[in-house]
């Protein structure tokens, strides 16, 4: 709600709807399982209630999305009896697939990982070098998909000393969608602060640190986006008008 470009984000309207709304639903359409709203305002519980979705009021200083997440999972499960898996889908995302989790629930399924999320690889110098992409190392070979992340960071990285030697040359764009063991998701929030996470400001480097496994499913553009012409999340007025332009577009396929 407090974000400077875009301010009370989340209510926003965009063809008829607020961009929670949309996001919500889109969710509904595709992803089994409880769907709740993990909230740091009031507005955002009162929009849900209208819309009729399960919403969690949490404090609003938390730092992090990691930490919303686990702290209405608390409220929603104090036990930690009824839920394995945890999703977490941008709240701003209106354009995003919801199908992209899928994968990332299966790769959490099979128990080799904390946590799972995704990336695509980079299409030009210009976006690589932008700190606020976040890039994901991890050493995959010419042609997989799949594999653990050594580190995410803001610089440029890694380095490709000698290009004519080197197959694969693929830097990786961090995309913030996640799915954890649920036990895992709490063991991070329960951690301090760790130092890379602290110089990089990436929270998920706080489990990196203490040597929680995440692994990372590379996916194409078209796999991201229910509409390529349309951006994915919203976070500038310019996004937020070309939302608008293709809203009535937006629609997920059959399976």
């Amino acid at each position: 709600m407090k974000a400077t470009r875009l301010p009370g984000k989340p209510l926003l309207d965009v063809g008829g709807k607020s961009i929670i709304q949309i996001v919500c639903e889109n969710a509904r359409k595709y992803i089994m399982g409880d769907l709740y709203v993990a909230a740091g305002d009031k507005e955002i519980v009162d929009e849900c209630e209208k819309i009729g979705v399960n919403t969690i009021l949490t404090d609003p200083a938390l730092p992090s999305g990691t930490d919303r997440i686990a702290a209405a999972l608390k409220q929603i499960d104090p036990t930690g009896e009824n839920y394995d898996i945890v999703v977490n889908f941008q709240g701003d995302g209106l354009n995003v697939d919801p199908r992209v989790n899928l994968p990332l629930i299966k790769m959490v399924e099979k128990g080799d990982c904390d946590i799972a999320t995704c990336g695509m690889i980079f299409k030009t110098k210009e976006d690589s070098e932008n700190p606020a992409n976040v890039k994901i190392v991890m050493g995959l070979r010419e042609g997989e998909t799949e594999g653990r992340a050594l580190y995410f960071t803001r610089a440029v990285c890694p380095f490709t000393r000698d290009p004519e030697k080197v197959k694969n040359k693929d830097l990786y764009h961090h995309i913030g969608v996640y799915a954890y063991k649920a036990a895992s998701l709490q063991k991070m929030v329960s951690l301090p602060v760790g130092v890379l996470e602290e110089r990089e400001s990436l929270e998920q480097l706080r489990a990196l640190e203490a040597g929680m496994i995440i692994r990372v499913r590379i996916i194409a553009q078209e796999e991201m986006k229910l509409i390529q012409e349309a951006p994915a999340d919203v976070n500038t007025p310019e996004e937020l008008a070309e939302a608008r332009k293709y809203i009535n577009l937006i629609e997920i396929p059959p399976k």
